[in-house]
């Protein structure tokens, strides 16, 4: 028999975390901001879900949104923030940084992968932005990065299957190669086929209204709202349940 897939639910909050759990999701990759395509989560956010799960976490370490290339001081944050995180009890570290060239930037993460072990390290999708993704993965290889987080350098994971799976192909067992960007339950098992990956990774959000009964629809809170402060995103069991039961026939 094959191994099963392995679902690796994003969540950016407390309660995605535990639906995703809830819903059978192998892994967590625990952020904050989706919105912004994840930032480096709160301590307390990290802190409850170490207490609450029994899944493994990894924790993404990315100080703020926008590109990826750092500055020094940006480093430093990333390295503080890996140490805190190991101090945590975390599995894995998702990261990354690019040189303003579009190459990986590989004395940054050299630094980065070294401040992590003995955890397992995931090159989040800042290589879907690289200029060469073929040479990117080598890249990746020989620093001894585990696995790398991708679309296939398109707009989605489903879009770029043909492009993932050339990466699983020159990956050949020596770096894992990770489909995330949307990915669900409609698409998931025609991606695994299409790439034979074996590992997925996806929100399984659905929206989520607010409970306040009082409102001030005049004030926006953040320019990056994409409603309104009484809408949001939360991972959905039921969608995570419906993966995994999927992918166990595929």
């Amino acid at each position: 028999m094959p191994a099963p897939i392995l679902v690796e639910a994003c969540v950016d909050s407390i309660e995605s975390a535990l639906a995703a759990a809830r819903g059978g999701a192998h892994r967590i990759e625990l952020c904050a901001n989706l919105i912004e395509g994840g930032t480096t989560p709160s301590a307390g956010t990290l802190a409850v879900c170490r207490e609450r799960l029994d899944i493994p976490i990894f924790v993404l370490l990315r100080p703020r949104g926008g590109d990826f290339l750092y500055s020094a001081a940006e480093l430093a944050v990333m390295l503080e923030d890996i140490r805190r995180a190991k101090e945590a009890g975390v599995e894995g570290i998702v990261t990354g940084a690019l040189r303003a060239d579009g190459e990986i930037d590989a004395d940054r993460t050299r630094e980065l992968v070294a401040a992590a072990r003995p955890l397992r390290v995931t090159f989040h999708r800042a290589f879907d932005v690289c200029r060469d993704a073929g040479r990117a993965l080598e890249t990746l290889i020989a620093l001894g990065v585990e696995r790398v987080l991708t679309s296939g350098q398109a707009a989605t994971a489903p879009e770029g299957a043909a492009a993932i799976a050339g990466l699983v192909r020159q990956a050949a067992g020596r770096i894992g190669i990770l489909p995330g960007g949307g990915v669900t339950e409609e698409n998931v098992a025609t991606l695994v086929r299409a790439t034979g990956v074996t590992e997925l990774h996806l929100t399984g959000a659905a929206p989520h209204q607010s409970g306040m009964t009082f409102r001030a629809p005049e004030v926006v809170i953040g320019a990056a709202a994409p409603r309104s402060e009484y809408e949001w995103n939360v991972t959905d069991a039921d969608r995570i349940r419906r993966v995994v039961a999927m992918l166990a026939n595929v």
